[in-house]
């Protein structure tokens, strides 16, 4: 028997490599033979070039390595586990197809998902084993954060457990991530998908980026195809380009129901998608075997927990009120998109918080939906921005027709609808789709900021062509985030006769200086406070007016997570 199976790897390696000495795009001629009135396009052949440069795939993989979150939330190496090969740090080990197929064929075994390994299947492996092996770390470590939530909800429906690793290729697990296409979320669902599938979009809050409403929802698309297709391949395949893509590539195909047959026939796009799965199937099985360990994440699953919101909230007053770091607010509950929490009567929603800020929330969470911030949010302010929630439609657009027209029918802005379209430039097509939200020009967003209050000496600035904020603030004598928090921009775009709040520079009031830390303003007045059993930094920040809680952290050099205790002396500026 063991000779049996060594000589059908030894044909198999031969397979592979008999793959690689003919150009695949020679099979163009076949498929021409087979279907001479299809007129196929060199273009659409299937090359390595499809699957090394997936637009998406490399999209979302290119996300992961522009984010801030292993920036700001203590990313960091898995100290607990041990390198049972005894790999250098930088090694990069290379097996032969003998090896990989061996492994594959111990996860099929496991699985009713048909892993297949070719040489599109190898290429992918080489791709998240190798020149991206630093991002599959992080993925790794994102993985004990979501992988826990996947598994419930594809248990729950009797689906593969494997399928979790569809959303390592789909969005390299940011919940934030959007495709070129708009396609948003762990799951990159599509509006009119995510619909279906009640995810709601609003100008306040998207479903598709919550974690769990949107795990929810793709377990249950997945389960709808593969009931109509009865093949996980065909189903991959058409979670990503759509069911009609898939049977018009099985008709081409001649009826065959083979994704590897039908794959010529698939978006380009989608070309890629199985073969990487399959490669990622296989990467997160055997890390240790590729020198990957994960990158811890900020929180595991099991160190947060959720907690139900019964009133209008804004991400501010929590963090204000329980000292909870604003990015963990965000990095937890990505799919308040302007860092508001609609609750109402009609709608209660649920937020996730570090588990030991649970019991605080619950403790003081009367006093929270009062609490006004130092930026002067406050219920009433919010209430006024919840008057009209609208739910997103569709505008086809017409001849003639602007970006600046279209949002002036809609009362919204042209930001806004570039970011729900994903769009660019201000170009539009005649009967391009566009998203959009009617009413909801009236959406404030709220910029997490100590330092940005009204300049209580304004001044107006009209943009000219060639201006930036850069180029603005410096004339001023401001920083960048100063006018963005002025104008309520939610990034540096500007238009040319945009009228602009700006400030000149304003000198302090004179006042005695007493030796002032760092990051205080010059001429700041200090007393020393002993901290009393039971205080939090919101509480001695009311009861001395000239302070807020992140000034009591500056001056005193305080993290975002450290912990005061009593008798230790703080030190507190006094209002001039």
């Amino acid at each position: 028997m063991f000779k049996i199976f060594t000589l059908f790897l030894l044909c198999f390696t031969l397979t592979l490599q008999a793959q690689e000495v003919v150009p695949f795009e020679d099979s163009l001629l076949y498929i021409e033979e087979l279907y001479p009135g299809d007129s196929i396009q060199e273009g659409d052949t299937i090359s390595r070039g499809d699957f090394l440069h997936a637009g998406p795939i490399s999209d979302m993989l290119d996300s992961l390595y522009r984010s801030t979150l292993f920036g700001n939330n203590g990313f960091e190496i898995r100290a607990d586990l041990k390198n049972k090969y005894g790999f250098s740090p930088d090694y990069i080990p290379a097996y032969p197809d003998s090896i990989h197929f061996e492994r594959m064929s111990r996860i099929s075994r496991q699985t009713p998902i048909e892993l297949t390994y070719n040489w599109q299947v190898k290429e992918f492996i080489e791709l998240y084993a190798g020149r991206r092996r630093n991002l599959t770390n992080r993925m790794l470590g994102l993985a004990e954060l979501y992988f826990p939530v996947f598994e419930e909800h594809l248990d729950r429906l009797g689906l593969p457990l494997e399928l979790k690793y569809l959303a390592v290729v789909e969005s390299a697990l940011l919940p934030t991530a959007r495709s070129r296409a708009g396609a948003t979320g762990l799951w990159q669902f599509m509006y009119g998908t995510g619909k279906m599938y009640n995810l709601r979009v609003t100008s306040l809050v998207d479903d598709r980026s919550d974690p769990y409403s949107s795990t929810i929802a793709a377990a249950e698309h997945l389960r709808d195809l593969f009931n109509l297709y009865n093949d996980w391949q065909l189903a991959l395949a058409a979670y990503n380009s759509g069911a009609g893509n898939v049977n018009r590539a099985i008709r081409r195909s001649g009826g065959k129901r083979n994704f590897w047959e039908i794959s010529p026939f698939l978006p380009k796009e989608t070309r890629g998608y199985v073969p990487a799965f399959i490669a990622v199937t296989y990467v997160m099985s055997y890390p240790e075997e590729h020198n990957l360990y994960p990158v811890k994440p900020a929180f595991l699953h099991h160190e947060i927990d959720t907690v139900a919101v019964k009133d209008v909230l804004s991400f501010d007053q929590i963090s204000e009120n329980l000292n909870i770091p604003m990015d963990q607010l965000r990095f937890l509950n990505p799919s308040f998109r302007h860092g508001i929490i609609p609750s109402s009567a009609e709608k209660i929603y649920y937020i996730r918080l570090p588990e030991q800020y649970i019991a605080p929330f619950i403790e003081s969470e009367r006093e929270l939906y009062t609490y006004k911030t130092q930026k002067g949010i406050e219920r009433e302010q919010l209430l006024a921005q919840m008057k009209e929630i609208r739910e997103q439609q569709y505008h086809r657009v017409r001849s003639g027709e602007t970006l600046g027209a279209i949002s002036k029918r809609y009362k919204c802005s042209i930001n806004d609808l570039k970011y729900w379209n994903n769009l660019k430039s201000n170009s539009l097509r005649i009967g391009q789709r566009l998203v959009v939200v009617p009413g909801s020009g009236y959406i404030a967003p709220i910029v997490a900021s100590s330092s940005a209050s009204k300049p209580s000496s304004s001044l107006y600035h009209n943009v000219r062509s060639g201006e930036t904020l850069a180029a603005i603030a410096s004339k001023y004598k401001c920083s960048v985030s100063d006018l963005r928090n002025w104008n309520n921009l939610t990034s540096d775009i500007i238009k040319i006769n945009q009228r602009l709040v700006v400030s000149n520079h304003v000198k302090p009031k004179t006042s005695v200086t007493t030796t002032p830390s760092a990051g205080a303003a010059l001429n700041q007045k200090f007393i020393y406070y002993t901290v009393q059993k039971g205080d939090t930094l919101w509480e001695i920040a009311n009861k001395h007016k000239g302070a807020t809680v992140e000034q009591i952290k500056q001056w005193n050099n305080l993290g975002g997570n450290s912990k005061i205790q009593p008798g230790q002396k703080l030190k507190v500026g006094l209002s001039g």
